[in-house]
């Protein structure tokens, strides 16, 4: 077995793995990153980046469609999965190809293989050994499935959903998180009849309850159905597509059913219990600093606890690569990690829901909604929604909820506000150019600092 020495390894070449790499070589330090599959990982290759571009796909042809409101004379014919293919393909493949330069400009050795911890800080890949005076563990997320669901032929992931080469008729989605609400927001534009089975009650969970009534509402009108409070109980092949049961007795039969029920941290067969790295439900446990518990091993992105985005895996690979060069970095909480499901209208936030702000400050708690209605940009636009920002009374911005067309654009302020502790007076004197949908979120913030102007 062949031994290589280096200053840091880092195991998993996705966003987390790839940026702790990059950082590492900027301060000076050897790195060898181990990636079994292709570096740019789940999110370049099979999620954010190319569901994004479906999702741009569908704005397409919703424009189209409503290009005779503008005075445009358009007609859609009809759409064309594979050159919709090429598109997001191409745009996938053109990124791969500038990150795969990137590392090498840095002089960072990329090992294909599938790696494994072994207790001495270092990685076994195949034959060789690479050792690390540190080592990251950034190994990622997979999806989920439901007891007695079989993944595969017509029963879909996110993934396999990307690789269709037809346009269904009909959809049932398991799961009314932002990867279920995205892809049925962008079938549906397809034309595709969509069913979105959520066992909450509500659609995005996660968000505030104001978000999901107003994704809710704009489901509705565009003919999303969706069954709430409700659980899938089996999914049963057919001839020609899938019949699902539910928690309710009714029996849904489509083309194809999207399992879209959460991602699971990818740590098994790694090693990591026999390095002595502590894991809980499959997640690895870290502390504030995102060591594990052996000493100069760390853990960033998709298998720590907490939110599973790809901004957030950056954010905590650069972290770990400063701490391991002997800076002080500061770490980013939770918090003030912004959250968007890109869906049609979009869903932002960043920080508290209401209902979280009054539970941890009681009757402290202030929030005020301004209508995308009362905004110019958002009427050009054609998108309805809201801007709704909670304070603590007297105090700094907690959270603040963004719902429509393009609003994921909006919430890196609502960010700043929070992240700075920033009080709506502080920020009322900012002006916000006209017309933009950032307006609303300036009206908000005049309105809790007791100086509305368009709202009476």
């Amino acid at each position: 077995m062949s031994r290589h020495e280096f200053d840091v390894v880092v195991l998993g070449g996705g966003s987390g793995g790839y940026a702790a790499a990059i950082r590492a070589s900027e301060l000076g330090k050897k790195v060898a990153l181990i990636e079994k599959d292709k570096v740019g990982g789940t999110c370049l290759h099979r999620g954010c980046v190319p569901t994004k571009a479906l999702l741009h796909t569908a704005e397409i042809a919703d424009h189209v469609r409503e290009a005779a409101a503008v005075g445009v004379d358009a007609s859609l014919t009809g759409f064309d999965p594979a050159r919709m293919t090429a598109y997001r393909e191409g745009i996938v493949a053109k990124k791969y190809r500038g990150l795969q330069s990137l590392l090498s400009t840095r002089g960072i050795t990329v090992v294909a293989g599938e790696g494994r911890l072994s207790a001495d800080r270092s990685v076994i890949v195949g034959e060789d050994e690479y050792a690390g005076a540190d080592v990251i563990l950034a190994t990622g997320s997979q999806t989920r499935s439901l007891p007695g669901v079989e993944v595969g032929g017509r029963v879909l992931t996110s993934e396999t959903a990307l690789t269709l080469d037809t346009v269904p008729g009909s959809v049932v989605v398991l799961g009314g998180g932002v990867i279920g609400v995205e892809f049925a927001s962008a079938w549906r534009s397809l034309g595709v009849d969509v069913l979105i089975v959520e066992a909450l009650d509500r659609l995005l969970p996660a968000e505030d309850a104001a978000s999901s009534k107003a994704l809710e509402r704009a489901y509705r009108k565009r003919g999303i159905r969706t069954a709430l409070s409700t659980r899938c109980e089996g999914v049963s092949p057919r001839e020609d597509g899938v019949a699902v049961t539910l928690s309710d007795g009714a029996v849904v039969e489509a083309d194809y059913v999207l399992v879209a029920v959460g991602r699971g941290p990818v740590t098994d067969g790694l090693g990591l219990d026999e390095a002595g790295v502590t894991r809980d439900r499959g997640f690895v446990v870290v502390g504030d600093d995102l060591q594990t518990s052996v000493p100069h091993v760390w853990a960033v992105g998709d298998i720590v606890p907490g939110l599973q985005l790809a901004h957030r895996s950056f954010q905590q690979g650069i972290f770990v690569a400063e701490r391991i060069a002997g800076l002080a970095p500061v770490a980013v909480p939770e918090s003030t990690i912004p959250r968007v499901s890109y869906s049609h209208p979009e869903v932002a936030s960043v920080g508290l829901t209401e209902e979280q702000a009054r539970a941890a400050h009681g009757d402290r708690v202030a929030a005020y909604e301004f209508n995308l209605a009362g905004n110019a940009k958002s009427e050009i636009l054609g998108t309805a929604g809201f801007a709704k920002v909670v304070r603590i009374v007297d105090g700094p911005v907690v959270g603040v909820h963004l719902v429509g067309d393009r609003v994921g654009e909006l919430i890196t302020e609502g960010q700043l506000a929070i992240g700075w502790e920033a009080h709506p007076e502080d920020i009322a004197p900012f002006v916000h150019a006209h017309p933009t949908q950032s307006e609303a979120l300036g009206e908000a913030f005049l309105a809790l600092a007791g100086k509305p102007l368009h709202t009476v």
